[in-house]
């Protein structure tokens, strides 16, 4: 028996290695697995951010210990949103029929999102707090528009085109 030579072993190996290469994109399963692992926790910060928040302003609290704690709230969703949209975008594409688009619109919701946060951040850093009145009425309207711009930017995975995926994020712990 002869040896291998090395160059058909270099063939070899450069012929698996663009193979591996060429593949489009991971499966639906494991796309959603990882796109479910990168929301997760986004979704327990922003509710403990919410829940927080929440505690802090039914307390009795000034404006300015309002604009506070306001301010923290829209500052951690805004990373905790990034840090979300960073983690999707690292999942790449799904391998399925419209991979592209469905990667890219997940990745655009979550940019929406942070956007959505910063603005509701910086909104309410600009407000005066005197009169406390004012204040309040303001705060309401930046609440209102992040509302606005949340749910038009929000993520719904039941109106995906590909069944496959339906399927996934149905199915695999991750999104559970």
């Amino acid at each position: 028996m002869r040896p291998a030579r090395p160059t058909v072993l270099l063939t070899v190996v450069v012929l698996c290695a663009s193979l591996v290469g060429c593949s489009s994109g991971a499966g639906p399963r494991a796309w959603a697995a990882s796109v479910c692992a990168a929301l997760a926790p986004w979704r327990a910060e922003i509710g403990t951010l919410t829940s927080r928040t929440q505690q802090q302003m039914t307390a009795a609290t000034t404006p300015a210990q309002a604009k506070e704690n306001l301010t923290r709230l829209f500052r951690g969703a805004e990373s905790a949103s990034e840090q979300a949209r960073a983690g999707v975008e690292r999942a790449g594409v799904p391998d399925v029929d419209n991979g592209e688009r469905v990667a890219t619109s997940f990745v655009a919701s979550l940019g929406a999102m942070r956007d959505a946060y910063g603005r509701a951040r910086t909104g309410i850093e600009a407000l005066a707090t005197s009169p406390s009145a004012e204040f309040y009425t303001k705060v309401s309207a930046v609440v209102d528009k992040l509302n606005t711009e949340y749910q038009q930017s929000s993520l719904d995975t039941s109106r995906l085109d590909s069944e496959d995926l339906k399927r996934a994020f149905d199915e695999v712990p991750e999104c559970r």
